[in-house]
């Protein structure tokens, strides 16, 4: 009754019998073969090549459970017990990698050169607690297969990813990177700063009342944000374009174009007028002149253009919003 409450019994490492120790590392081998198919799952559409390194790590993990397997089964029989790390305390749980996969490259390599290092870990304090020599001796000799998998890494990257191919990866990644998040949140951004100046700044001289005013804003910053997360998610599935996924690039450009709005629609939460119109305005030429750095940095647009498309289109519309409040 108790464990519906606080969890499944967990077990330190000296508390489990050898034949449990064995199973357990048999278990962790399986699992992580599979997190590394998993991300050579993920990298496969993009970059082919590095997904091979992880289908050889991973076959190097099937090859250390059959290790494993050989000698419980000459050892114990052929029952091998149920025990997964989620029944050890202290010993690293592996997430489930079908919520998120792997985002590019280097975080693939980075978390398999953790998994190695936990794995190492495991079998150097496993070794403490075995007396048979012969299992000793294996769990000896994974613990240094698992410390030499950042060896492995680079020995598989060299053979399948050479610097031609990693150059190529590289830039597929960042292009990758941009179609899917910089642009469309790009695009966002300048949508919900540009756009919403006109109503807001319209709203704020004709009524001179703050909180209708925010009202104004909120309303045309989160109405802007939904229906361009919608447009951009809807318009284009990525599969013929290659912009990746329609959510993620829904969500970048739709949160963007909120935030662009009611950066300049917040501070008209200051009951003073012309102190909220004050900063609401300061807000605005900070946003415009972000957007062109971005434009530039992230999209190689030149500065001086991007100034000119954006600072000056920013201005206009804030200007045409003011007279038509002043009407």
């Amino acid at each position: 009754m108790l464990s519906r409450f606080f969890g499944p019994c967990r077990h330190e490492l000296n508390e489990l019998s050898e034949q449990q120790l064995l199973a357990l590392a048999i278990s962790s081998e399986e699992d992580d073969a599979r997190i590394y198919l998993a991300y050579a799952d993920g990298l496969r559409d993009d970059f082919p090549q590095s997904a091979k390194v992880f289908e050889d790590m991973a076959e190097e993990e099937n090859l250390h459970r059959q290790a494993l397997i050989d000698m419980h089964r000459e050892r114990f029989g052929d029952r091998i017990p149920l025990i997964r790390r989620e029944n050890g305390r202290g010993y690293l749980e592996r997430q489930p990698d079908w919520p998120a996969p792997p985002l590019g490259i280097d975080q693939a390599r980075e978390m398999a050169e953790e998994m190695g290092e936990h794995a190492y870990r495991f079998y150097t304090e496993g070794v403490k607690l075995v007396s048979d020599a012969s299992t000793r001796k294996l769990r000896g000799d994974l613990a240094i297969a698992e410390k030499t998998h950042e060896s492995l890494a680079h020995r598989l990257g060299e053979q399948h990813t050479p610097d031609a191919v990693q150059q190529d990866e590289k830039l597929t990644e960042k292009r990758q990177f941009l179609l899917t998040y910089v642009q469309p949140g790009l695009a966002g951004l300048m949508d919900g700063s540009v756009s919403t100046l006109a109503p807001i700044f319209a709203a704020a001289f004709a009524t001179q009342d703050t909180w209708q005013t925010f009202l104004v804003g909120l309303s045309a910053s989160l109405g802007a944000g939904i229906s361009m997360g919608f447009t951009e998610a809807a318009h284009d599935d990525g599969k013929l374009s290659g912009r990746g996924s329609p959510l993620k690039r829904g969500l970048a450009n739709g949160l963007m174009t909120a935030i662009g709005g009611l950066g300049h629609a917040l501070p008209y939460l200051i009951p003073d007028f012309w102190t909220a119109t004050t900063v609401a305005a300061m807000v605005v030429f900070v946003e415009l002149w972000a957007i062109a750095y971005i434009q530039h940095k992230y999209m190689e647009t030149p500065f001086f253009r991007a100034a000119i498309q954006v600072v000056l289109g920013g201005s206009l519309v804030l200007a045409t919003g003011i007279l038509i409040g002043n009407a």
